[in-house]
């Protein structure tokens, strides 16, 4: 029955998705989030979208921006400081190094 047939009900079904049905996504060509339509179905779900801007294929992304060059740089760098500065496993179950007491220098009078 149509949802008109019941005013005030609000249908939750999820149906399945079909060839050229229109969906959003972020498109990588545009750098936005953009009508897409599906071109390619894999187990029932969108595997290859096309933009309805630019027209340009990709697969879907399920509407999530790719992490920027900055972004992986900077993640990068962050695991590099990381991994010189927290000891590795073997190493945090070692004794620790002996380390020789500190000189004290006298003052001169």
């Amino acid at each position: 029955m149509p949802a008109a047939a019941w005013p005030g009900v609000i249908l939750t079904e999820v149906r399945d998705f079909r060839l050229g049905d229109v969906i959003d996504d972020f498109c990588v060509k545009c750098r936005r989030l953009t009508n897409h339509a599906i071109v390619s179905l894999l187990e029932g779900q969108a595997a290859k979208v096309r933009c309805r801007t630019c027209y340009s294929d990709h697969d879907y992304r399920h509407e999530q921006a790719p992490p920027s060059k900055r972004e992986l740089k900077q993640k990068e760098l962050f695991n590099a400081v990381l991994s010189g500065v927290a000891p590795g496993p073997a190493e945090a179950e070692a004794d620790p190094p002996e380390v020789p007491p500190a000189v004290k220098k006298k003052k001169p009078a």
